[in-house]
């Protein structure tokens, strides 16, 4: 498998569409027409992780975090980021990270996280806005079956846990070919009425190409006629965070080493939290402060996230719990999930779970 083959895979289930707009998702370093001798997957690059690589030959490095959020103005071997890129292209290392599209996917780190504490009715935090467009196209009726299974098949008509969700209406449409076409029906100088089904159906905007394409493909006619909507409606399956429930409700105190034995974390820092209770939870994977207003919109009990500062846990309400789990202990799952995705695609290059994949942060 070459390197392009398989990152093109991991962006069909993350897509880069959905990182945030200061993320650095996809490609870092890129041989694409390589052929994996072997990958080595890891949350950080770091100059130990990439003399593992070295060690074992892998030319391909997959992370979660970028090696680089920022455009580069120069690459230096007098720093650290520097080393890192020049020794990578020495030896012909691809880098790739799948980051923030990572995270806001329903399969992503946050959805790992809802199951690793057994979290039930779950659904986005903070779904995303404008990534949802609809399609409206005419089809001759005999033909209507064949034109909705391609776009299906292409991703069109999904919505929330439902698929091949389409609307259609009967009308006829009328058209007049000159000389210089071809008609599947009527004729060239007349015009022509023929009875179509008018079909609807949304897709995510990321597979408008696929989709335009397979419709194409699919309709008899000549001249296809479609219109594209950018819809208003948020995504329900794509964005930050996530929120569930417990199965049984929890003491505070009982939930909080739930929550430590859950993720593996050492330590906890929490606000000085009234709720008693809790079975509605919210989770951030990674640095979440920006989310608590959204945790306690959708009134969570308490709200699991990493990098909290001192003014995070002074001014939120007392009446949720605020939990800051640490940004490796909700992130390294990344590791283990990709090396699942990646076994799955019967993958014929060793693939190995970095030994330097440690945490950064030190508790003495």
């Amino acid at each position: 498998m070459k390197v392009k083959e398989l990152t093109h895979f991991i962006e069909q289930l993350y897509p880069l569409a959905f990182q945030e707009s200061y993320d650095n998702s996809g490609n870092q370093i890129f041989f694409p027409n390589e052929e994996i001798k072997s990958a080595l997957l890891c949350l950080d690059i770091t100059e130990a992780i990439v003399d593992e690589a070295i060690s074992k030959k892998c030319n391909l490095i997959i992370s979660h975090h970028p090696l680089f959020f920022k455009a580069l103005k120069k690459i230096s071997d007098q720093n650290t980021q520097g080393k890192l890129i020049i020794k990578a292209i020495q030896n012909q290392i691809s880098l790739y990270s799948a980051h923030t599209n990572f995270d806001a996917s329903w399969e992503g780190t946050n959805r790992i996280l809802c199951d690793l504490l057994k979290l039930e009715n779950i659904e986005i935090l903070d779904p995303v806005q404008h990534q949802l467009k609809k399609l409206v196209t005419f089809v001759p009726i005999e033909f209507v079956e064949k034109v909705r299974q391609a776009i299906f098949e292409a991703g069109a008509g999904v919505i929330g846990n439902y698929d091949s969700c389409s609307f259609n209406a009967e009308g006829y449409g009328t058209f007049k070919a000159n000389e210089n076409t071809n008609p599947f029906v009527g004729k060239a100088g007349e015009l022509h009425q023929e009875p179509e089904t008018r079909v609807e159906t949304v897709f995510p905007s990321f597979l408008q190409g696929k989709i335009v394409n397979a419709l194409l493909n699919a309709h008899p006619y000549e001249e296809v006629a479609y219109d594209i909507y950018l819809l208003e409606n948020t995504y329900q399956r794509v964005g930050i965070g996530m929120v569930g429930y417990l199965h049984d409700p929890m003491k505070a105190g009982a939930f909080l080493s739930y929550v430590k034995d859950s993720l593996k974390c050492r330590v906890l820092k929490t606000n000085n939290s009234s709720k008693d209770i809790i079975q509605k939870v919210a989770i951030c994977s990674g640095s979440g402060s920006s989310l608590i207003h959204s945790a306690i919109k959708n009134k969570a009990d308490a709200f699991i996230t990493a990098d909290l500062k001192y003014h995070d846990f002074t001014e939120c309400p007392s009446d949720m719990l605020l939990v800051d789990a640490g940004h490796f202990e909700t992130e390294v799952h990344f590791v283990r999930k990709i090396f699942e995705i990646i076994t799955k695609k019967n993958t014929n290059f060793a693939i190995h779970l970095s030994e330097n994949c440690s945490n950064p942060v030190n508790y003495f």
